[in-house]
C-alpha cells in the first residue's frame, strides 16, 4: 500500500505541468474525455509496467546496496526537480498530432502518449520508485497517479490556467522532488 501511495503521489506531482498534461488537454479539444482517459490510461499502464519492470529488476540486481540505491534515487529526484523547473511543452510536431489524429479515438490518444513517455520524467522517475518499492503497487501507483493528473488537465486546466500561473505550479512540483530527494539522500546515509 505504502508503494502505490508513494507513487501514485510522486507520479501525479511529476506529471503537473508535464507535455503529456498538455497533449491531454489538446486532445481533449477534438475527443470525448472518456476516450482520452482510456487511451491515456493504457499508454500509461504499458510504459509504467515496463519501467517497474526495469526498477524491479535494479533494485533486486542490487539489493545488497539498498543505502547507495537511496542516494542514486535521491540524485535522481534532484534532476527531476531542475527537469520540472526547466519546463516541458509540445513541440510543434505533437502538436500537430494531437489536434490532426484521425482513426480511433482511444488508438490515437494511446499510441501518441505511449511515444510520448517513453524517456520521459514520468518513466524515469517510476523505473526510481520501483528500484526500492514493490513493482505492483508502484505500477498501480504510478499509473493512477498520471491518470489522475491528466484528468485534472482536461477537467479544471482551462479553469485553473487562468487563475493559478504556471510558474507556480512548476515550482511547487520541482519543490516536491527537491524534498522526496534530499529524503531518500538522508535516508541512504542513515541520518533516519
Amino acid at each position: 500500500m505504502y508503494a502505490f501511495l508513494l507513487s501514485t503521489a510522486v507520479i501525479f506531482v511529476a506529471e503537473l505541468g508535464d507535455k503529456s498534461q498538455l497533449m491531454a488537454m489538446t486532445f481533449a479539444t477534438r475527443y470525448r474525455a472518456r476516450d482520452v482517459l482510456i487511451g491515456i490510461a493504457a499508454a500509461t499502464a504499458i510504459v509504467h509496467l515496463a519501467s517497474v519492470g526495469i526498477g524491479y529488476w535494479i533494485g533486486d540486481a542490487f539489493a545488497e546496496s539498498q543505502d547507495t540505491i537511496a542516494i542514486i534515487a535521491g540524485i535522481a529526484f534532484l534532476v527531476f526537480a531542475a527537469w520540472t523547473l526547466r519546463g516541458d511543452e509540445l513541440s510543434e510536431d505533437e502538436a500537430n498530432k494531437a489536434t490532426t489524429a484521425t482513426g480511433a479515438a482511444i488508438l490515437a490518444v494511446g499510441v501518441a502518449f505511449f511515444l510520448a513517455e517513453l524517456g520521459d520524467k514520468t518513466m524515469l522517475a517510476t523505473i526510481t520508485l520501483a528500484t526500492r518499492e514493490g513493482w505492483f503497487g508502484t505500477w498501480i501507483g504510478s499509473t493512477v497517479g498520471m491518470v489522475a493528473a491528466d484528468a485534472l488537465a482536461i477537467g479544471v486546466g482551462a479553469v485553473l490556467g487562468k487563475h493559478l500561473p504556471e510558474k507556480f505550479v512548476k515550482w511547487a512540483a520541482a519543490v516536491a522532488f527537491l524534498v522526496f530527494g534530499l529524503v531518500l539522500i538522508a535516508q541512504g546515509l542513515g541520518w533516519f
